[in-house]
């Protein structure tokens, strides 16, 4: 996580917590950019968990209904289901990762935040570049 070259922690302000017939849960939140990579949602079995999504973004839930803390954390594994409106963009597996106390490393944001490098010399040095080339059309 040293040589990210920008960091996000979104907090998702709505959610739905869906339970079916077989007592699985889906959960329900906005679509991001991009696949996920090695997902996983930690639980502290109180009000609060955190969808790793990949190495550079992670997305909090807060305030989980009281109903739902049982069933969640007795799951092993719950679905995302990532929408834009009411148009599914994806739905992937993600197991449940019960653990005492969630650490959040980084700020937290509004899910409509994001903290990217101040200029380009800073992004080239978090990047570590030692050359670098230009293409396309010159003037």
């Amino acid at each position: 996580m040293e040589n990210q070259y920008y960091t996000l922690m979104e907090k998702q302000d709505f959610f739905e917590v869906i339970e079916n017939k077989y007592g699985e849960l889906a959960i329900f939140i906005d679509a991001r950019d991009g696949e996920p990579k090695e997902p996983i949602l930690q639980f502290d079995g109180k009000q609060t968990a955190l969808l790793k999504r990949d190495d550079r973004r992670s997305i909090i839930l807060d305030n989980i209904d009281a109903e739902t803390k049982g069933v969640l954390a007795e799951s092993e594994v719950v679905m995302i289901c990532e929408l834009h409106g009411d148009i599914v963009v994806r739905v992937y597996a993600v197991a449940v990762e019960n653990v005492e106390e969630i650490i959040l490393n980084g700020r937290r944001t509004r899910a409509d935040e994001i903290f990217r490098a101040k200029s380009k010399e800073e992004l080239l040095k978090s990047f570590g570049a030692i050359k670098t080339w230009t293409g396309g059309i010159t003037k």
